[in-house]
């Protein structure tokens, strides 16, 4: 037998490297919209990290789904598909930015049943709706937070497009107040507000900025327990009647928006915080609108000039303390969320402090 001839060392064969060519490129593609996203969040983290902010350990990084070449990809990624034949619609609850908004029930094989709330992408949508529509799952998918509403999953593959979301028994935290005006004590409502500054130091800790934080996007479900939602709404209905053109060329909710992001569009943790303040405002007033019936100009005029929201009849002035803390002009001397945690901690276990009213204290 004659020994099978070796190739030499600088031979190379054509088909071979043609095939590794074509596999290498189809990996090389798939992979492109992923790593960048991967990249772009890194270099979030590592900026977070020099700054002196270091997150909770286990708590992951924000990905942006715009930075995926395909969007589509960042759902895959995130949201889990569900087969619509689990899915049972029992009645319209209400109307989103993109169809109907439904209450059900959810029956995954091996699980009990679960209520749910629907979001359904009406009929005749463009792709780009499509995409619109899906990557509020593409964000919620990511957070795990007991006060941060929890994605089920999504239907992508069939007629209607859904949206699955656990359901929320008591709806928006603002309606909810005003219908029970004065029913809770002082230190459930404290207790209301530390729910929500869970769920916002969760986020600031993954490097999400929510934009719109406000009274209307926090869901209650039927143990008080507060939930931060609507994770959509970076951008602002064109017909919501609480926002307003800006200098900057958006439309942004004025009342509940710090002053560098009114003027410049400089949204961060700081100018979520600033929304913050409002929330509080809005909690303790039992639904009240914020600067009552004055014009957005009015409004970012007055905050110009140092004008701040007084305390809400029977707020503890530590309460109103905090919220001029949230709204100061300088972003840099708002507090973090983790401290208004720690804060509202302190007053849960030592409710004396909430027994002085600030209405006493101007008196």
């Amino acid at each position: 037998r004659t020994a099978p001839t070796q190739p030499q060392p600088n031979q190379v064969c054509c088909h071979h490297f043609g095939q590794c060519c074509l596999v290498f490129c189809g990996v090389l593609h798939r992979c492109q919209g992923y790593i960048k996203a991967r990249m772009k969040s890194e270099e979030k983290r590592r900026t977070r990290f020099h700054s002196g902010h270091v997150p909770f350990s286990g708590i992951k990084t924000y990905v942006d789904p715009d930075t995926y070449e395909d969007p589509t990809q960042a759902v895959e990624e995130f949201a889990k598909e569900i087969d619509p034949s689990y899915i049972c619609i029992e009645r319209v609850i209400g109307a989103g930015e993109f169809g109907e908004v439904c209450s059900g029930r959810l029956r995954l094989p091996g699980r009990m049943d679960i209520p749910v709330a629907i979001k359904t992408l009406k009929g005749g949508y463009s792709e780009q709706q499509r995409r619109d529509f899906l990557r509020e799952a593409s964000i919620m998918g990511q957070f795990n937070c007991t006060n941060i509403i929890r994605l089920e999953g999504v239907v992508t593959n069939s007629r209607p497009v859904m949206i699955v979301v656990e359901y929320m028994e008591n709806g928006a935290l603002d309606s909810f107040l005003r219908t029970r005006d004065g029913q809770f004590t002082v230190l459930q409502l404290v207790g209301m507000l530390r729910g929500i500054a869970v769920g916002m130091t969760y986020l600031s800790d993954m490097g999400y900025v929510h934009r719109d934080l406000a009274a209307r996007n926090i869901l209650v479900d039927k143990s008080l327990v507060c939930k931060v939602s609507d994770f959509g709404m970076s951008r602002v209905l064109e017909e919501d009647t609480e926002a307003a053109y800006t200098a900057t060329g958006g439309k942004i909710p004025i009342r509940w928006t710090a002053p560098e992001a009114i003027a410049y569009g400089k949204f961060s943790t700081a100018s979520d915080v600033w929304s913050y303040g409002i929330v509080m405002w809005e909690v303790m007033s039992y639904g009240e609108r914020p600067y009552w019936e004055m014009s957005n100009q009015d409004v970012i005029l007055s905050i110009e000039e140092g004008y701040r929201l007084p305390a809400p009849m029977g707020c503890p002035v530590t309460l109103h303390q905090l919220m001029l803390h949230c709204w100061q002009k300088d972003a840099g001397q708002r507090p973090c969320f983790t401290d208004v945690l720690s804060f509202l901690d302190k007053l849960i276990i030592s409710p004396g402090s909430l027994l002085t009213l600030a209405t006493d204290t101007q008196r």
